[in-house]
């Protein structure tokens, strides 16, 4: 079945709703809690400027990483609204130490899924108002329903995941979301407060001239890495490509996916590991990428058969059109350690 833009959310929802593995309606009203929340956190995003609600929260999260006001607000506003629903078993946000176990009115965790998010992807443009994001993930708990959730239901690889998405809050705000059948995106319209398919059977272009890297880390890059980007600005057939990064891996992504190009975020020396996060940010991506053409590894492996070890563990990343990430994995391979 074809999706009609201009579709509400709610709308495609049920209509597709056969199409999700376990069709039991509760995944379905998961992505709706979803969607409720995003709309609060993009109505505190639009007048953040007016109130007190950028600059640092005083803090820093697990990572060690700065946490801006909005980072707190975007993370409680997620956490409150799916734990009040009472449809998820378990969460694990990039903001928390550890996974949180969601208990129902029976005190039992009756629930099936577990969700993994990124609250507000790309905090540190907030206070130049440049788009953020949001980045969600969820898995069917592989421990008993009616138990309480262990960490194994979140360290699963990415190939288990059962839907995957995220939310721009940019000139228009947007939800894209893939449940394994294809990927399409939904903006909002302010003036109701309704998603509308806008962008339907989304598709990274098999081939793009776009580039997506913070270079001014080039000395620190693996010798494959700093290859690549030498190859996309050569002047040879259709290069050199364009450089275009904007630090906020959501918004780098879903322009990449619309004009054809490829984000790289590679290890470095004083990120032997990576710096993203495999399952708050890559895994998620990585999912919708491969749901619309594309394609997405750590230089080696596919990012999507990675198993988990631990909440927050980090990895390099490189996604995005289909043949641009080929083209930089034939470079990291000449250079592969034995």
């Amino acid at each position: 079945m074809t999706p009609q833009k201009n579709t509400t959310l709610g709308e495609f929802i049920i209509e597709n709703q056969s199409e999700f593995r376990y069709s039991s309606g509760e995944l379905s009203r998961l992505i709706n809690s979803i969607r409720l929340a995003a709309k609060v956190v993009n109505h505190e995003v639009n007048k953040a400027g007016l109130v007190d609600i950028l600059g640092d929260a005083g803090d820093t999260n697990v990572q060690g990483e700065d946490q801006q006001k909005l980072d707190v607000y975007a993370n409680n506003a997620f956490i409150k609204t799916l734990t009040n629903r009472e449809i998820v078993c378990g969460i694990a946000s990039e903001e928390e130490d550890d996974f949180i176990t969601i208990k129902g009115r029976n005190e039992k965790n009756d629930n099936k899924y577990v969700v993994l998010i990124d609250p507000l992807d790309g905090s540190s443009n907030i206070d130049v108002n440049v788009s953020v994001g949001t980045i969600f993930s969820i898995y069917r708990r592989v421990t008993p329903e009616g138990t309480p959730v262990t960490i194994d239901d979140f360290l699963q690889p990415g190939n288990k995941q059962v839907a995957a998405g995220y939310i721009i809050y940019g000139t228009s705000t947007m939800i894209v979301y893939t449940t394994g059948h294809g990927v399409n995106g939904f903006t909002l319209n302010p003036a109701i407060g309704t998603y509308y398919l806008s962008h339907p059977n989304m598709r990274f272009p098999e081939n793009g001239t776009i580039y997506s890297v913070n270079e001014g880390n080039y000395v620190h890059f693996p010798q494959g890495v700093k290859d690549y980007i030498k190859y996309c600005q050569s002047e040879e057939e259709d290069r050199p490509y364009t450089s275009r990064y904007i630090g906020s891996l959501v918004s780098d992504f879903h322009r990449n996916m619309i004009k054809g190009g490829i984000y790289i975020y590679p290890n470095t020396a004083k990120d032997p590991n990576g710096k993203l996060r495999l399952l708050y940010e890559c895994n998620p991506m990585a999912f919708i990428a491969e749901q619309a053409g594309g394609k997405a590894s750590n230089g080696f492996e596919r990012i999507l058969d990675i198993q988990p070890t631990e909440l927050h563990q980090r990895t390099p990343f490189i996604c995005g059109s289909l043949n641009m990430v080929q083209k930089a994995e034939a470079f990291m391979q000449k250079h592969k350690r034995s």
